[in-house]
């Protein structure tokens, strides 16, 4: 445990997520999440968190296992073709992490995830906030169609809406 990341965490107050995404950004992502949903079979949570929680920080999780945890607490891994793909957004630690159900996992390498997480970043360092979030579900979704085209059934099991925690 860092007790630089430490502070950071703790004193981050709550307002500073919402300066980063507006109510209108996070429609617009979340448009844009039912907009390429409607492409492919997978299901995207996108996550938005200022600063984790105590018990994380004090254990020294790392961005990428914070995503774990979420990705189960969300269930994002609850889906019928096991198509859940969870964005997660670490504001404090400036980290991006995508997590992809085994489905996706076995056809889409962890790879090309991490290309698209390094590009959010890239453009969030610039201040392009909104703008990363949407190139990379864009992205995302051009990624999941090629490898899981909608069908004729393609419920939306997850919500499109991004949530900010």
């Amino acid at each position: 445990m860092k007790p630089s990341r430490m502070f950071r965490h703790l004193l981050l107050p709550d307002w500073w997520q919402r300066r980063v995404f507006s109510r209108n950004d996070l429609a617009m992502i979340g448009e844009a999440i039912r907009a390429c949903e409607m492409t492919h079979r997978g299901e995207l949570r996108f996550v938005v968190e200022a600063s984790m929680p105590l018990s994380a920080l004090r254990s020294g999780q790392s961005a990428r296992a914070r995503a774990v945890d979420l990705f189960s607490i969300l269930r994002v891994w609850d889906t019928e073709e096991n198509s859940g793909v969870l964005i997660y957004v670490q504001l404090v630690d400036r980290r991006v992490e995508i997590l992809a159900d085994r489905g996706i996992a076995a056809s889409v390498p962890q790879a090309e995830w991490n290309a698209i997480c390094r590009g959010m970043e890239q453009s969030f360092g610039q201040g392009s906030w909104r703008q990363g979030a949407l190139r990379a579900v864009t992205r995302a979704g051009k990624l999941l169609a090629s490898h899981f085209p909608a069908g004729e059934n393609n419920p939306n099991e997850l919500p499109d809406q991004p949530l900010v925690i």
